[in-house]
C-alpha cells in the first residue's frame, strides 16, 4: 500500500510540474525583444478609395497635350511605372512625394507617419505623348494591351524595403 502510495505521489508531483511549465510558456513567449520592423505599420491599400488630387493630376497631364500632338495611353504595369518614374525623386513625402518599387512590383509611398500606402493606376489610363511613352512599350497596359511584362524584377536601389 505504501508503494502505491508514493507513485501517486510521484506522479501528481510530475504532473503539477509539467501544468506549470505549459502555464508558463505563454508568458515567456510573450515577452520576446521584437523586431525593429514591428515599429512600421503595415501597408495600407488604397486601391478602393481614389484622392482628389490624383484626379486633378490626371487633368493636368491631359490639359497639357496638344491637339495634334500623339499620345499613347498607359494603363496597368506601365501606367504605374509611369507613375512611378514621374514620383521617384521627389523631395517630399506623401502622395504626390516620393515613390518607392517594392519587390512584389507594386509602386507605393509613405506618409507622414511613414505607413506605406499602395498606389494603382487611374482605371481610365494615363494619356502620356507618345515619345514619352515609347519607353514604356513593353509593360503590360501600354495602349490597353493586356500582354507585356510586369514590374517584378524591376529594382531600384533607392527603394527601401517592403
Amino acid at each position: 500500500m505504501n508503494t502505491i502510495y508514493k507513485e501517486r505521489k510521484i506522479v501528481s508531483r510530475l504532473f503539477a510540474v509539467l501544468l506549470s511549465a505549459l502555464l508558463m510558456v505563454p508568458l515567456l513567449s510573450s515577452c520576446g525583444g521584437g523586431s525593429q520592423k514591428a515599429n512600421v505599420p503595415p501597408p495600407v491599400d488604397d486601391t478602393v478609395s481614389r484622392t482628389v488630387s490624383d484626379r486633378t493630376n490626371q487633368t493636368e497631364v491631359k490639359k497639357g497635350l496638344g491637339t495634334g500632338q500623339k499620345v499613347a495611353l498607359l494603363a496597368g504595369a506601365a501606367a504605374l511605372y509611369y507613375m512611378y518614374n514621374q514620383h521617384k525623386n521627389a523631395p517630399q513625402e506623401g502622395a504626390q512625394g516620393k515613390y518607392y518599387l517594392s519587390k512584389n512590383g507594386r509602386v507605393y509611398y509613405r506618409d507622414a507617419e511613414h505607413r506605406a500606402h499602395w498606389v494603382t493606376p487611374p482605371a481610365e489610363g494615363i494619356r502620356v505623348p507618345e515619345s514619352e511613352a515609347q519607353k514604356y512599350r513593353e509593360f503590360q497596359g501600354y495602349n490597353r494591351n493586356a500582354t507585356g511584362r510586369d514590374l517584378t524584377g524591376i529594382t531600384s536601389s533607392a527603394a527601401p524595403a517592403l
